[in-house]
């Protein structure tokens, strides 16, 4: 990596999550260690949120390396990317000077966000061209999806395919093949929309707080919208890109929109360019959220919000009945969202066979690289192909649009009905429909990202019912998938896990559970905001942990509070109906661990409580990178009695091996106790809700390809279950008698409150086996009987009560 700035040490932070070892470059410091602003970036990875690095000791991996010092190492890499600032000179300068030091197999590459390929490569020998294009990652490298690819005139194909198998596999992203044009794809068409935006809002006299509140997940976008979206990007980073079209594009039919707003260049120039000055559109006073007023200059509070009306009107299921609705309105708000959206399609039909190979590549890369729910084109075909059309060119006729340039004569022909089809989608330049590229890596994606007019078919059914599904795809490997909201788990859920086993159990050689889409499981029946994942490396003291439980408590309280309908038995007052249904999940996922054929957990996204065990009790997991996972019962005064508080209880006593099992049941403890949730895979693995042997996937896509393959070789291998463990150690009361007086001097010390206090001895009590000596023999069974115990007397408490019934009424935690 060359370059330590943002996008080069975040880039260097996620090739390490890919376990690539990297070497990142940056300037010799002028004084002290020459490579201390390496040093230094990658000290602030270890502080960003949300974290660049899904484990931060893997950072270690990085490497620092100055230019004056080690361009010699150089022949030791097979890719280099640069990273440098956007300006042609500076990166024509470096590729001079690093030249020399590349074997002649290196793939050089730039991680421009729009500058041309072409004239980059104009300095470069001649024998390097072809191993020369363009990365574009898009910020931040690690939750963002999109990579655009982009050629140069003369860079060698392969070179190209074995770049975008390393960025899919490897890597986990999504790429594009973009046209070497200004600003490539994603940011050609996002950044027009923000410009369309800026012009509409003063059109239609909106408050830059009114446009975000109806250009955000209203809109299915980011709840950023627009005008935060600028403050987060950085103001000067999206002037940069909106000064790379007009200069790049100035005989563009909408070039004279390519400006900056006077109010806009002002806060330039007073050195207000968004979040990372605490200034710029919006600005944070010490009561309230201010917003920059545009007329006047100064900043008000931002109160303006998205009119009730046009609100329903974005609610509207119906495409067509949606845009037909905004055009006839005539609320501002919602003109201001039809010229928009008009001006938005008209911009990417003009220029479609410009800058992308086919439709399906603009609008993947729209919604992958800025988080739209639909791209451009989709949004076009769903409401009625014919329809808009004749909206749009009835506009531009009208001269409403920003531009009177015709629609191109692909977009009005007759029998047009659309740009995607199961067959391919539109080539604007040849009139083609072009199939999605054929590289053996795309075989890995049982389910790719479809677009609109594609199949959305998935294997054959075996059986269905209103909470689960078992389908396969005509292979040996049978797939389970929760059809709950947000895949809860619910009476009607275990009954369908247990049929699943019985049948694939002489069906098929193993079993998966993967969901169509994340997350894995929330573990719960909660109604409200999803919870994000929280945690952080366990805390080697149980006081610094519990200095923070309310807060961890407070978040993972939203994740869980009705596990297994048990609110709804609770508030019925029917306890021994709540006993029973623990019962039944229990074994669940004792016949789920314990099955003749090997279960495979899928996991993407938050697997928490139920979720959780699931996990634990599965022959093997296969997890994407941004997976969360967590026992998070705690939170509402619960513990955990699905089996995970055993499991967790089992792998301390197999992993003490004999030893003293203190430390290692201390650390399960805390992370049950605390309600901790992994920020990674790989950190679930150090939490232990993963072991060694289980695998992280980096694409999203190939999770179920793999997770079969996992369940395949686990039964090509011979697999057995696992027998029941009769002989789990226990940590015992002396264990428990320690943990109860930390947790005394926690609670008058005012860190924690009496009911935490309570939750936490019986989780202390489950995780060490009760009243038993040190190191006595027990079974599974025993742990099972604990849990249930603990959380039925936890359950029967006012307090407890009353935070499930808290949660569910409001969706927020309640600290009693």
């Amino acid at each position: 990596m060359l370059g330590a700035g943002v996008m080069g040490a975040q880039i260097a932070a996620h090739l390490v999550n890919a376990r690539v070892p990297v070497l990142l470059f940056d300037l010799a410091a002028k004084s002290g260690d020459a490579n201390g602003t390496v040093r230094k970036a990658i000290d602030q990875l270890a502080r960003l949120d949300p974290s660049p690095i899904g484990r931060v000791s893997d950072l270690t991996h990085i490497e620092a390396a100055n230019y004056d010092q080690h361009l010699d190492k150089l022949a030791d890499c097979d890719l280099v990317i640069e990273a440098i600032a956007e300006r042609v000179d500076l990166k024509q300068a470096l590729y001079e000077r690093i030249a020399p030091h590349l074997q002649p197999h290196v793939a050089l590459a730039s991680n421009t966000s729009g500058l041309s390929i072409r004239s980059l490569s104009a300095v470069l020998p001649v024998e390097l061209r072809p191993r020369f294009c363009g990365v574009h990652f898009f910020n931040p490298p690690r939750y963002m999806h999109l990579v655009e690819l982009i050629p140069g005139q003369v860079t060698n194909p392969a070179l190209l395919d074995t770049l975008e198998i390393f960025l899919t596999t490897t890597l986990g992203k999504g790429v594009i093949r973009a046209k070497d044009t200004p600003n490539f794809i994603a940011n050609r068409v996002g950044t027009f929309s923000i410009l369309a935006a800026f012009h509409h809002t003063q059109a239609f006299n909106l408050g830059f707080e009114e446009v975000d509140a109806i250009t955000g997940s209203l809109l299915g976008r980011p709840k950023s919208a627009t005008y935060r979206t600028a403050d987060l990007v950085g103001l000067d980073i999206l002037a940069h890109v909106i000064n790379t079209l007009k200069t790049g594009l100035e005989s563009d039919p909408w070039h004279r929109y390519f400006t900056l707003p006077a109010w806009y260049q002002k806060l330039l120039d007073e050195g207000a360019l968004g979040q990372k000055t605490q200034r710029g559109i919006y600005r944070k006073s010490a009561k309230e959220l201010l917003v920059l007023d545009a007329v006047s200059g100064d900043y008000r509070p931002s109160e303006k919000t998205a009119d009730a009306d046009v609100a329903a009107l974005l609610k509207l299921r119906d495409p067509a009945e949606r845009l037909s609705a905004l055009r006839a309105s005539q609320h501002p708000q919602a003109r201001f969202l039809w010229a928009c959206t008009r001006d938005m399609l008209h911009y990417c039909a003009v220029h479609l066979s410009d800058i992308a190979d086919n439709a399906r590549d603009l609008d993947l890369a729209v919604r992958w690289g800025f988080g739209w729910s639909q791209g451009p084109f989709e949004l076009w075909q769903s409401a009625g192909w014919r329809k808009v059309a004749d909206w749009l060119q009835a506009d531009i006729a009208a001269g409403k649009s920003l531009s009177n340039t015709p629609l191109p004569p692909w977009a009005l022909a007759e029998d047009r009905h659309g740009v995607h089809s199961t067959a391919g989608s539109l080539d604007a330049a040849t009139g083609d429909l072009r199939p999605r590229r054929r590289l053996a890596v795309y075989r890995r994606q049982v389910q790719p990202d479809r677009v609109e007019g594609e199949s959305t078919a998935l294997g054959d059914t075996i059986f269905e019912t209103d909470a689960v599904r078992l389908w396969y795809g005509g292979d040996d490997i049978g797939v389970l998938s929760f059809k709950s909201k947000m895949h809860t788990i619910g009476e009607d859920v275990l009954e369908g896990v247990q049929q699943a086993l019985t049948e694939s159990q002489s069906r098929f050689a193993g079993l998966v559970l993967w969901q169509t889409e994340p997350p894995f499981s929330l573990g719960a029946n909660l109604s409200g905001p999803s919870a994000k994942p929280r945690g952080d490396s366990t805390p080697s003291a149980l006081g610094g942990f519990f200095k923070k439980l309310r807060k961890e408590a407070e978040s993972a309280a939203l994740k869980v509070a009705r596990k297994l309908n048990v609110a709804d038995a609770l508030m019925a007052g029917r306890l021994e109906k709540v006993e029973g249904i623990v019962a039944l999940f229990q074994d669940t996922t004792r016949a789920w661990k314990h099955s003749a054929i090997p279960t495979v957990a899928a996991v993407d996204g938050m697997a928490l409580g139920g979720g959780c065990e699931f996990v634990l009790h599965s022959a093997r997991v296969a997890a994407t990178l941004e997976s969360y996972i967590g026992l998070v019962e705690a939170g509402v005064g619960l513990v955990p009695a699905g089996g995970g508080c055993k499991e967790l209880a089992l792998r301390a006593s197999r992993e003490a091996r004999g030893a003293d099992l203190f430390p290692f049941i201390r650390r399960y403890f805390e992370v049950v106790a605390k309600a901790e949730v992994s920020r990674s895979a790989e950190q679930a693995r150090d939490l232990g809700f993963l072991r060694v042997e289980d695998v992280t996937v980096m694409h999203r896509n190939e999770l179920l390809h793999v997770a079969k393959w996992q369940a395949r070789a686990l039964a090509e291998s011979g697999y057995r279950p696992p027998v029941p463990v009769r002989d789990i150690a226990v940590a015992g009361r002396n264990v428990i008698a320690t943990f109860k007086a930390q947790l005394a001097n926690l609670r008058e010390g005012g860190y924690i409150s009496e009911h935490d206090h309570l939750v936490t001895e019986k989780i202390a009590t489950v995780m060490c086996g009760g009243d038993l000596e040190a190191g006595t023999l027990v079974d599974e069974q025993w742990f099972l009987s604990l849990e249930r115990q603990c959380f039925m007397e936890l359950l029967a408490t006012e307090k407890t009560q009353a935070r499930i019934e808290h949660t569910l009424k409001t969706g927020k935690p309640l600290r009693n």
